[in-house]
């Protein structure tokens, strides 16, 4: 069943950003579709940053089904942008790719390895099967269709025929001066630069300027195939176009009319669409809202197409837990799909729905991801007993499903960190994990480790993939006996404690309540003591106590929570490893 709103005084970013472009799509385009729209280059790994492209349109889009509307979000794929540098870090490619620098994506082989036709190809196909699984529907359009197949043949005329008054509005921004640097409290996003945008007193890809005039129109190279090319006549009325290749010294003259190997340059390109389309809402990122740049000076443009400029958020830069801002041209940036193998969509999904379009936010592939299914688990128990905040219900309602329904979901969410643990302390072997967490309840045992699925296998990938080698949990084969002759008193009587309470606590709340316990009965306290009854060295006796049993079990003072690690470990082992 559709998922509906669970509160009609809901005011978050989503429902306001939905309220207005409802009505502006109704004054623009009465009882047509509402239009939203990103724009996505395959130009390499398409990463969480550029991820906020679309989950911002998709979240209003599906608001906006939600309330009963037709919407359609459409997703422009720029594979017919040019190629414009060797990506690094990229598994199969080499420098030898520079030589295909200038041609369109389309037209650049695939990684080597890779089963698709093309570059484009290679790195939509990994985005789409994400949004698949994060549950976002869309209409994708490859510009390399729309630009080959002439569906902008008039509107590439139009352009050509207005070329004087698109130059006027870009010669705006050309003759200001360029800023005093200073330093950026955050950097420029590299699309944004390999898509000429920078400020307006930079040189950019806005069209060719030269002794024949501007020309806002780029033809790929009929012999090289590259858009290293110079427009040096074009007749309105017959549409001949002369151009000149400037790597291979190619030219010829043919109608534009009919031809059908080139591409409006992106400052044109980009409001053209907005027209041709009739979108009513796209966001862009903080770089595109420079002065000079393609949102602000498209404003202007998408005028003489006929056309009006969208609603359009700016959106902040999205980071990664321990890591600098993403770009792609890095390699090695966290993609969707890398995202995916260590959370559930869920929580992808609540990390862009809960946040404004204009705040930054990281996304953590550190031990930060355990805290923040904490967050979400205790959010989630919050809404079901109804007393969470309506903007936290309104973000977890549109983290858990869309309009078409809920996403799958773990059956039993037992606490990411516990099967962290476990995932760590088992190294695979799934008997000994199912083991272990059907004995996290007794009362309530988990029956298979599907129940647990697909958390599980996203605590076990994050254990596998993002916790370093000298963090991985080794349990000893066989007790420290030396430490063990070495204990004072004190110590042997904690070991002591705990190894006579193990039967009658073996559960999860249980081990929980005996190792905190320990502590307080040896200072001669209640083992349910509270914290406000205690002293303040309880909590240094407990730490303590704590470092020696991770000693003694795993050989170092920290580890997975001792209660999961107990369970783990089995009581016979225990019991050998503590000496008994």
């Amino acid at each position: 069943m559709p998922i509906v709103a669970q509160s009609t005084e809901t005011t978050d970013w989503v429902s306001r950003f939905a309220d207005d472009v409802i009505e502006e799509s109704e004054r623009r385009a009465p009882n047509k579709p509402v239009v939203v729209a990103s724009g996505l280059s395959p130009s390499g790994p398409i990463h969480l940053g550029n991820l906020r492209e679309v989950m911002t349109p998709h979240l209003v889009a599906d608001e906006i089904r939600r309330r009963g509307h037709q919407v359609r979000h459409l997703i422009s794929w720029d594979d017919y942008d040019r190629y414009r540098k060797v990506p690094a870090g990229i598994s199969g490619v080499d420098e030898s790719w520079a030589e295909h620098i200038g041609k369109p994506l389309t037209s650049v082989p695939a990684p080597k390895g890779s089963a698709y036709a093309n570059w484009a190809e290679h790195f939509k196909a990994a985005m789409v099967e994400s949004l698949a699984e994060l549950g976002v529907e869309f209409d994708g359009i490859s510009q390399t269709e729309q630009y080959t197949s002439g569906v902008y043949r008039e509107q590439i005329l139009h352009a050509m025929r207005h070329r004087g008054d698109i130059d006027a509005i870009l010669a705006q921004y050309r003759t200001k001066k360029a800023p005093a640097k200073k330093q950026q409290q955050k950097p420029l996003d590299e699309a944004e630069l390999e898509a000429a945008e920078g400020s307006g007193a930079a040189a950019e890809d806005d069209g060719s300027s030269g002794s024949a005039g501007y020309f806002p129109y780029k033809p790929y190279c009929g012999n090289c195939e590259k858009d290293l090319t110079t427009v040096t006549a074009y007749d309105d009325d017959s549409t001949e176009l002369t151009y000149t290749c400037t790597v291979c010294a190619f030219s010829e003259t043919v109608r534009l009319e009919e031809f059908n190997r080139g591409k409006l340059v992106w400052k044109v390109d980009w409001p053209m669409r907005w027209a041709y389309e009739g979108v009513i809402f796209e966001p862009s990122g903080v770089d595109h809202s420079s002065p000079g740049s393609s949102f602000q000076v498209g404003g202007q443009i998408v005028g003489i197409f006929g056309g009006q400029q969208p609603i359009g958020p700016m959106y902040a830069f999205v980071g990664i837990s321990g890591m600098a801002k993403m770009s792609s041209s890095r390699g090695g940036v966290p993609t969707p799909a890398d995202a995916l193998k260590i959370m559930e969509p869920q929580i992808l999904r609540w990390l862009y729905a809960r946040r404004r379009p204009n705040q930054s936010f990281k996304i953590a592939f550190d031990q930060e991801i355990q805290r923040l299914y904490d967050e979400w688990d205790k959010l989630a128990a919050k809404v079901a007993e109804g007393s969470a905040l309506p903007g936290d219900v309104a973000a977890w309602t549109r983290a858990v499903g869309t309009a078409a329904g809920e996403l799958p979901k773990t059956v039993r969410p037992l606490p990411y960190r516990t099967l962290a643990s476990v995932a760590d302390i088992t190294a695979g072997h799934q008997d000994q994990a199912l083991r272990i967490l059907s004995e996290l309840d007794p009362a309530d045992p988990l029956g298979s480790l599907d129940e647990a699925r697909p958390r599980y296998d996203k605590a076990e990938a994050w254990i596998n993939t993002h916790v370093p080698a000298d963090q991985r949990t080794i349990v000893r084969d066989e007790p420290d006996s030396e430490l063990l002759k070495s204990l004072d008193d004190a110590s042997r009587q904690s070991v002591r404690l705990l190894l006579d309470g193990l039967a009658d606590h073996w559960s999860l709340d249980g081990l929980t309540h005996l190792v905190y316990g320990v502590p307080k009965v040896q200072a001669g306290f209640s083992a349910d003591a509270t914290p406000k009854e205690l002293p303040p060295e309880i909590k240094t006796a407990q730490r303590t106590f704590f470092a020696l049993l991770y000693h003694l079990l795993v050989g170092r003072d920290t580890g997975p929570r001792l209660p999961t690690l107990l369970l783990a470990v089995g009581q016979d082992r225990v019991r050998t490893l503590l000496g008994e």
